[in-house]
């Protein structure tokens, strides 16, 4: 008995040869720099330092939201779901390379033919059921994919994490240059008023004529429309950042303009070696899910071989129920069979291709992921190079516009000039001052595109062995 017992154990711990391709990390699809040129800062850092979201953003009102919405948002919470029934399916599949331990008793009572009495008989046992000895890894590499699959919902969560902070972090921008905007639309009214006013006098005291008072009329309704619509862009930045926090936020957490919030916001170094875009999330996601496809190869592979699966059960069986367990009662069995596949219409040979053909597509997948990771640093990149001149450039425009309308209007005010040079000159000043708005949003904003194509939050990422051990470990 002991011999067999021993037999069994050995079987069961017999390790499975793998027949899944060796994997190797796919080449890098693009260049190993950064583009330069005219459109491209010289970078100086060999690579990119590891950093927290609140490096980044440095005010500690758009921090607080930040981490509100780490807490409340829903999609963070759906990805977390997602991250456990992955990691359940995990589990759920490594337990096909173990035995299937059960245990059972039962009695049975047949009545006598009153010479005899009754026939009573009573087992307990206790064994493992149609346990296959995974001989040539078939369990093993479904159990490598479910585990891949897994490590690949983390990143993917991880990837929202990310996005979810840049979506903060520019919901909070587009709320401060509408608040300047709604400043400048305020100013507009107010002196688009005053030339009515003035205009409207003028015309009353035979100056001007209707003309002049009717183009004052046609600035101040267009300021008072800018106005209505910039309280309503106001309201819905109020939203956004509502639904983004997933809970009701605090007013006072928000910027007053993009002049106090832009400078807030740290530069990020790009770093010269683009081999950095491989801990992106979304790169990281694809890279597992190729680990998967290519563990599917193997067990499609295996699935063309023979199965061997054992049954094997030790337990008591006796007659009357006080001598159950005496020694002579004790029984056992084993029933090991194999099962090998003759004919399926290539039905294994077409498992083995479909799961090669998979693999290749998430290969081009990874590669796309990473090319296009690629493409998203080297546009923000190239507009980070150019807004300052952009902004640079704009603000002089700013000055240049207000210094002519401030002599236009005095020219008009003394008779020299009509009131169509005046009108002219404030419609550019308006203009100017929202496309300088406009500029400093984008200058901002690029910030936080660098961050998120960079995906280097080390604040947002598991640690690179902390997944896979709590994973085995469970």
């Amino acid at each position: 008995m002991m011999r067999r017992a021993a037999l069994f154990l050995t079987c069961t711990a017999l390790g499975a040869c793998s027949m899944a391709p060796h994997y190797e990390r796919p080449a890098t699809p693009v260049p190993p720099s950064w583009p330069v040129g005219d459109a491209y800062l010289a970078a100086q850092e060999a690579a990119l330092p590891s950093v927290t979201y609140d490096q980044v953003f440095r005010d500690a009102r758009l921090q607080q939201l930040i981490e509100q919405a780490l807490v409340n948002n829903r999609d963070l919470r759906v990805a977390a779901a997602n991250i456990a029934s992955a990691r359940a399916q995990y589990r759920i599949q490594r337990a096909g390379i173990l035995p299937q331990i059960d245990a059972s008793a039962g009695a049975t009572f047949r009545g006598g033919d009153g010479a005899t009495g009754p026939d009573e008989s009573y087992s307990a046992d206790i064994g493992a059921t149609g346990f296959e000895l995974d001989l040539f890894g078939r369990l093993r590499s479904l159990s490598d994919a479910a585990l891949n699959q897994y490590f690949a919902t983390e990143a993917a969560a991880r990837a929202t994490r990310l996005a979810l902070v840049g979506d903060i972090a520019n919901a909070w921008l587009f709320y401060a240059a509408d608040q300047s905007l709604l400043r400048i639309a305020q100013d507009t009214v107010a002196n688009a008023g005053r030339s009515v006013e003035l205009t409207r006098a003028r015309l009353d005291g035979g100056i001007a004529p209707r003309t002049d008072l009717r183009q004052a009329e046609l600035v101040l309704a267009q300021a008072q429309s800018d106005l209505a619509e910039q309280t309503t862009a106001l309201a819905q930045d109020v939203n956004a950042l509502q639904l983004l926090v997933g809970a009701p936020i605090d007013t006072a957490l928000l910027p007053a303009s993009i002049d106090e919030a832009a400078p807030t916001l740290a530069a990020l170094p790009a770093g010269l070696d683009s081999s950095i875009l491989l801990r992106r999330p979304d790169v990281v996601q694809a890279e597992y899910q190729l680990r998967a496809a290519n563990a599917e190869i193997g067990a499609a592979r295996a699935a063309m071989f023979p199965r061997i699966s054992l049954t094997g059960l030790l337990g008591f069986a006796s007659n009357a129920l006080g001598s159950l367990f005496d020694n002579g009662a004790f029984s056992y069995s084993g029933s090991p069979g194999i099962t090998y596949p003759i004919f399926r219409g290539g039905a294994g040979r077409a498992g083995v291709a479909q799961s090669e053909a998979d693999r290749d597509a998430a290969l081009a997948t990874y590669e796309k992921a990473i090319q296009t990771a690629f493409q998203e640093v080297s546009d923000a990149l190239a507009r980070r190079g150019t807004i300052a001149d952009q902004e640079h450039a704009q603000e002089q425009l700013v000055a240049s516009a207000t210094d002519n309308y401030q002599l236009s209007d005095a020219r008009y005010r003394g008779g020299i000039d009509s009131f169509l040079q005046s009108l002219d000159a404030q419609r550019s000043l308006y203009n100017a001052r929202r496309s300088l708005i406009a500029t400093e949003l984008t200058k901002a904003t690029n910030l936080v595109t660098l961050y998120r194509v960079l995906g280097g939050d080390s604040s947002l990422e598991a640690t690179n062995d902390g997944p896979q051990q709590t994973a085995v470990a469970e």
